[in-house]
């Protein structure tokens, strides 16, 4: 549930719910002191205008006070009684006037005749009273009267009669209740909605703080759960999901920060043997070892040799640099595979065999097969991966197994050699730059350990895979895959 919803129905139980409390503490103060719901049922039709009519009937009777104080036989005047009781009964009211006990008059509209039982007694308070309402029969009644003395001084006395509407009676008796538990209901309600609301967006923030100060003193060790399904809870899915790329990210930067390390002990090394190989040989052509032209000429080639290598290494760092950076373009074109591996594969039949190597193809590819490649490049993955091979050749009869064929979507070549072999731990780091399986670093196995990551590299750029599979002891099989394509990277087909 989103916070919004959240929100809104908080919101309309902040007023739904204090009204419904109090209309059913309302029903039940009704039922309590009033008497059953039916018979408030069947008198409630007397109107919401009855709120105010007990204003009205006191006014009536005051002023029927003061013309009896000036005239006390105006109450055996038929004509005024009738007119007084017409007003009376705009207002649901009744008269009766009592003299001496008797009842000299009632209003003909009165049906309820238990009510001549329970009038009120004469004081002579001479007072306008109105009693406490009480039911009669099946009605609600309310008695207004005053005394007085007729003009003979026999004692004599004004009752208006007032059937109520209970409902208005009730509010108007219990309403300081009612409101007091309106306002105690609506303080509680929104407290504790609030609390509860508030609670559920601000513990979820709270958790992401904390999660924030553990990431800012550098502990990504840790999980942030979602709670809710919210937009909070989207948010610590996200912020879940920006630690572990943090975490991630970190740890690719120290695993490149050792390989960095390892990069620059690497050189040192592979650069500082030549080097160190050229400043012996030059020292020895200085000091006069070397005291005859043979010995001159097999010294100066030594150091041509190590020259040589140390540019081959140069050469090799510079090229992996640029590949992965990818600031060295390739030269892509649409090149019939078919045609460039019979023709990769004689050269190398015939470098090969200069070597002593035997050397075999089985390429199954139908002519015109097409794949988009940079011609240079990837001799120079072929030739890596025949280089080293051969450093891990240990067998008299050396060979190299070329086999070519196609799937559905790719060009798959096998380049297999019968050297050493790599042991199963070392086989997944074989493409990583300068990893040896070999660890010994000596003349015969050096080289700049660049060869492998390079081909990974070119691999890579023709949107191609590399992996190697070996049987320790027997033999190394390098596999490549290369998509069949007609059309440059970005044309259309």
């Amino acid at each position: 549930m989103s916070i919004r919803i959240k929100l809104l129905l908080s919101y309309a139980a902040m007023l739904i719910i204090p009204l419904v409390i109090t209309f059913f503490t309302a029903i039940l103060l009704i039922v309590v002191f009033r008497g059953d719901l039916q018979t408030i049922r069947e008198q409630y039709g007397a109107g919401a205008h009855r709120m105010f009519e007990d204003q009205h009937v006191e006014g009536i009777m005051k002023e029927m006070k003061r013309s009896v104080e000036k005239n006390p036989s105006i109450l055996i005047d038929s004509n005024y009684l009738s007119d007084l009781d017409q007003e009376l009964l705009s207002i649901k009211s009744n008269l009766i006037v009592r003299k001496d006990g008797r009842i000299i008059y009632t209003s003909p509209t009165l049906q309820q005749t238990d009510i001549l039982d329970h009038l009120p007694a004469y004081d002579e308070s001479g007072h306008v009273e109105r009693d406490e309402p009480q039911r009669i029969g099946k009605q609600l009644i309310s008695l207004g009267h005053f005394d007085f003395r007729f003009a003979d001084q026999t004692p004599g006395t004004v009752i208006v009669v007032t059937a109520l509407n209970p409902l208005v009676n009730f509010a108007q008796k219990f309403f300081p209740i009612l409101f007091i538990t309106s306002i105690v209901i609506l303080i509680l309600t929104n407290t504790l909605l609030t609390y509860f609301v508030s609670r559920s967006i601000i513990r979820p923030l709270h958790k992401l703080k904390i999660a924030m100060k553990r990431i800012e003193a550098g502990d990504l060790d840790f999980q942030v759960k979602p709670t809710s399904r919210d937009e909070i809870g989207e948010l610590s899915v996200a912020f879940e999901q920006m630690r572990n790329q943090l975490q991630h990210s970190i740890h690719t930067q120290l695993q490149y920060e050792e390989n960095r390390k390892e990069l620059i002990s690497n050189i040192s090394h592979d650069l500082r043997t030549p080097l160190t190989a050229i400043r012996g040989y030059v020292d020895g052509l200085g000091d006069g070892i070397a005291d005859t032209a043979v010995k001159r000429q097999k010294y100066i080639d030594i150091i041509s040799s190590k020259a040589e290598e140390m540019d081959h290494l140069i050469d090799e760092l510079f090229l992996y640099s640029k590949l992965d950076l990818n600031r060295l373009p390739f030269q892509f074109e649409i090149v019939d595979f078919h045609a460039f591996l019979w023709d990769l594969s004689e050269e190398l039949e015939f470098d090969l065999g200069k070597q002593g190597i035997h050397y075999s193809s089985n390429i199954s590819l139908e002519p015109e097969t097409y794949v988009l490649i940079d011609r240079d490049k990837l001799k120079r993955v072929f030739a890596n991966i025949i280089d080293n091979g051969l450093k891990y050749m240990d067998k008299t009869e050396r060979t190299f197994h070329l086999r070519a064929f196609m799937t559905k979507n790719d060009v798959v070549i096998q380049m297999t050699d019968n050297g050493q072999g790599i042991e199963p731990d070392a086989l997944p780091y074989v493409f990583e730059r300068f990893y040896r399986a070999d660890l010994s670093r000596n003349s015969h196995t050096g080289g700049s350990g660049l060869g492998l990551a390079i081909t990974k590299q070119i691999m890579d750029g023709h949107e191609g895979t590399i992996q190697a599979d070996s049987k320790v002891g027997e033999s190394t099989c390098i596999t490549m895959t290369l998509p069949l394509r007609n059309h440059k990277v970005g044309d259309q087909p």
